[in-house]
C-alpha cells in the first residue's frame, strides 16, 4: 500500500476503533425500537474502512482480490474439510500482497459477522466468504492464521444455525487442522485481526496475542463439541466439551455460573458411561467454580433491585440444577452397585460381595492412576478446593451399607438443596421429579440393608413422600406424572408386602400367622392392588371403556400391572370361602387378559415374556382351584 500516509492510515484505525466500540459497547443500549442502530453505524464505518483500503495502489504483480463490499461475487461453497489448510499454498502471509489480503480479509469477515447479528444471515455469509476466497490466495503465516481460524469458525456457526453439520464440521475441523499444525511449525505469539487497524505505539502483547489466539481455538473446539453431539458422536462431543472447559478455566474466560452449568452436564455423560471418576470431578469443580459467582443477593436486595433480582434468580436456578446433577451421580452410583451385587431374585450376593472387596485394593490404585492421567480442571486458585470436595464422596462402587449409606447421605442433602429452590409451588414437574429421585435415593439404599424391618421403613419413608403428592395432583394436567406415581407406590407397598411376610414366616409356619400380622399383610396387598388398578383405570375412556389396543409407551406397564394385579388377588388371605372366590375370580379374570391381549396383540408378547408364561401356567391351574373352591362351599352348604 505504497500511497497510505501516516494521516490516511491513522483516521482508518480511528475508524476501525469507532466501528469496534459501537458493536461491543453502545450496542448494548440501543432501544428495543431500533435494536441494531449501533452495528448499523459500525457497518457504514466498515464499508468506509474497505473503500479506503481498496483504492489504495496496488503493489506490482498483485491481482485484485475481489469487487466491492456488498457488490455480487460468485457463491459457490467449498466444502471446507476436503480443502487444503492453507500451508504452503499461494503467496506468502507477510508478504504486502499477503498483508493487504488479510486486512481486506478482517474488514470481509468483521461485516460478516456485522449481518449475521443483525440477521441478515446470506449477506453475512457472502462477506465471510469473501474473506475466505481472499485467504485463500495467501499461506498460513503468524500475520494471518488468527483470521483464517476467526473466519471459520463464524461459518460453522452459520451454518450448524441452519442445521447443516456436515457443511459446519468441514469449517470447523479445517480451523482445528490450521491450529494444529500452525503451533507444530511455527508456534509463535500470532497478530491479532484488530491489529491490521492499530497504531504502532497500541500493538498487543505477546501474552496478550497468545491469550486471544488460544481463545479463538478454544471457542473452535466449543463449537465442535456441538457440532459432533448433534451428529451423536456422544464420546467425541465430551471429549471436546472437556477440553473446552479446561482451556477457559486456563485462560481466565469464563462466566463462573455458565462454566459450573456446563461443567456439571458433562458430568452426566460420564456417568451414563460408568466413569464415575470423571463425574465427579466434574461436579466438584463446578460446585467451586459455581463459588465464584458470589452470594446470592438476599430477598430484601432482591425487592429493591431489578438487576439483583435477577441475580438471585439466577443464582439460585443453576446453584439447584447443579445440585440435581449431584443427586444423579449418587443415584446412579448406588444404582450402578445394585445391579453388580445382586443375585438372580433381586438380593445381595454376599458371595460376589466379598469377591469385589477382595479386589477393592487394585481398584483404589487403579483410581489414583486414572487421576493422574486425566485432564483435571482447576487453577492454582481452586485446584485444592475441587480436590478437597471429591474427598467428601467415594467414585468406587459402595459394597456394603456403611459405604452405600455414606453416598446416600450426600444425595439427600443435595435433594434438600435442590428442594429449596424447586418448589411445589411454581416448579410442579421438577418438584416431583426430585422427589421421586429422593424415592430411588432410599430404595437403593434399602438393597444394603440386611435388618428387613429397617428396610420396611426405607420403603415407608418413600411412601410418605409421594402417595400425597399423588392424590393432591390434577389428573387432567399432571396424567403422566400421576401414572408413574402410581405404579411406583404400587410396586412399594409390594416391596413392604413381601418384607413383612418374610419375617412373619421367619418368626413362625404360615398357618399360625396373627390376626395383626394377616391384618398388616392385605392392608399392604390391597394398597399394591389398589394403585395399580388406578393406573389401569387412568388409561380407560371418560367412559370407563378398557382401551382395545394399548399404546407403546404404555403397553409393558399396563400388562405387567393386570400381571400384578392378579397376583396380588391370589394372595390375599381371608378365612371367608365367597371372599376368596372372590379374589380368584378377580385373578383369574386378570390372568386371562394378559394371556388374551398377547394372542390378539403377538407383538405385544416380547415385551412381557415372563409375565406371559406366568399368567398362562395361572390361567390353566387356577379354574382347578376355583371348583374345588366351590365344592368345598357346596359340601358345607
Amino acid at each position: 500500500m505504497a500511497s497510505l500516509s501516516s494521516d490516511e492510515w491513522r483516521a482508518i484505525c480511528d475508524k476501525f476503533t469507532n466501528a469496534q466500540n459501537l458493536t461491543e459497547v453502545e450496542s448494548r443500549n440501543d432501544p428495543e425500537n431500533d435494536p441494531f442502530r449501533s452495528k448499523y453505524k459500525a457497518r457504514e464505518l466498515l464499508r468506509e474502512i474497505y473503500c479506503s483500503l481498496k483504492s489504495f495502489e496496488v503493489s506490482e504483480g498483485e491481482e485484485d482480490g475481489g469487487g466491492e463490499s456488498g457488490d455480487p461475487r460468485p457463491a459457490e461453497q467449498p466444502v471446507d474439510g476436503q480443502r487444503e489448510d492453507g500451508f504452503g499454498q499461494g503467496f506468502s502471509g507477510d508478504s504486502p500482497a499477503g498483508l493487504r489480503a488479510a486486512k481486506l480479509g478482517a474488514v470481509e469477515y468483521y461485516l460478516g459477522v456485522n449481518h449475521v447479528d443483525t440477521e441478515e444471515l446470506s449477506a453475512g455469509q457472502e462477506h465471510l466468504m469473501n474473506c475466505m476466497k481472499l485467504l485463500g490466495r495467501c499461506s498460513v503465516s503468524s500475520e494471518n492464521v488468527s483470521l483464517f481460524i476467526h473466519v471459520r469458525n463464524q461459518l460453522g456457526i452459520l451454518w450448524a444455525g441452519r442445521d447443516e453439520t456436515e457443511t459446519a464440521q468441514g469449517f470447523l475441523e479445517t480451523a482445528e487442522s490450521i491450529y494444529q499444525h500452525y503451533m507444530k511449525e511455527d508456534g509463535s505469539p500470532p497478530t491479532d485481526m484488530t491489529e491490521y487497524f492499530t497504531t504502532e505505539e497500541k500493538l498487543l502483547t505477546h501474552q496478550e496475542r497468545t491469550k486471544r489466539f488460544e481463545l479463538a481455538y478454544t471457542h473452535t473446539m466449543y463449537y465442535l463439541a456441538q457440532v459432533y453431539k448433534n451428529l451423536g458422536q456422544t464420546e467425541r462431543a465430551a471429549t471436546y466439551c472437556h477440553s473446552t472447559l479446561q482451556r477457559q478455566l486456563q485462560l481466565n474466560q469464563f462466566n463462573p455460573m455458565e462454566w459450573a452449568l456446563n461443567a456439571a452436564t458433562l458430568s452426566q455423560y460420564y456417568i451414563t458411561k460408568g466413569r464415575y471418576m470423571e463425574g465427579r470431578h466434574c461436579l466438584s469443580a463446578a460446585t467451586v467454580i459455581s463459588g465464584l459467582a458470589g452470594e446470592v443477593p438476599s430477598e430484601a436486595a432482591a425487592q429493591e433491585s431489578e438487576t439483583e433480582n435477577e441475580r438471585r434468580e439466577q443464582l439460585r436456578q443453576k446453584r439447584a440444577e447443579i445440585a440435581r446433577c449431584w443427586i444423579k451421580y449418587c443415584l446412579n452410583l448406588l444404582q450402578d452397585a445394585k445391579k453388580l451385587l445382586e443375585d438372580n431374585i433381586g438380593e445381595l450376593d454376599t458371595d460376589r460381595q466379598d469377591e469385589l472387596k477382595r479386589a477393592r485394593r487394585g481398584e483404589e490404585e487403579e483410581e489414583e492412576k486414572g487421576r493422574k492421567s486425566a485432564l483435571l480442571f482447576g487453577s492454582e486458585d481452586t485446584f485444592d478446593s475441587i480436590a478437597s470436595l471429591e474427598e467428601k464422596v467415594r467414585c468406587l462402587f459402595p459394597l456394603d451399607f456403611t459405604e452405600a449409606r455414606a453416598v446416600f447421605l450426600v444425595g439427600q442433602n443435595y435433594v434438600t438443596q435442590a428442594k429449596e429452590y424447586f418448589q411445589m409451588d411454581g416448579y410442579v414437574t421438577d418438584h416431583i421429579e426430585i422427589l421421586q429421585d429422593h424415592s430411588a435415593l432410599f430404595r437403593a439404599l434399602a438393597f444394603f440393608e440386611e435388618d428387613l424391618e429397617r428396610r420396611c421403613k426405607m420403603h415407608k419413608r418413600r411412601v410418605d413422600m409421594l402417595e400425597p403428592i399423588c392424590t393432591d395432583l390434577n389428573a387432567q394436567y399432571y396424567l403422566m406424572i400421576r401414572r408413574q406415581l402410581m405404579f411406583e407406590l404400587a410396586e412399594t407397598y409390594s416391596e413392604m408386602m413381601d418384607l413383612k411376610l418374610t419375617l412373619a414366616n421367619r418368626q413362625a409356619d404360615t398357618q399360625s400367622l396373627d390376626s395383626h400380622t394377616i391384618k398388616k399383610f392385605n392392608h399392604l396387598c390391597s394398597a399394591s392392588a389398589k394403585y395399580f388398578q388406578m393406573f389401569l383405570d387412568s388409561l380407560c375412556s371418560p367412559e370407563g371403556k378398557v382401551p382395545e389396543h394399548l399404546e407403546e409407551e404404555v403397553l409393558r406397564p399396563a400388562l405387567v400391572a393386570r400381571f400384578r394385579v392378579a397376583r396380588l388377588h391370589s394372595r390375599l388371605i381371608s378365612s371367608s370361602p365367597s371372599v376368596q372366590l372372590d379374589n380368584l375370580n378377580r385373578s383369574l379374570e386378570n390372568y386371562k387378559y394378559v394371556v388374551q391381549y398377547c394372542e390378539t396383540h403377538p407383538e405385544a408378547a416380547t415385551t412381557v415374556e415372563t409375565e406371559l408364561e406366568l399368567s398362562k401356567e395361572m390361567v390353566g391351574l387356577l379354574p382347578l382351584k376355583i371348583n374345588r373352591l366351590k365344592a368345598r362351599m357346596a359340601a358345607n352348604n
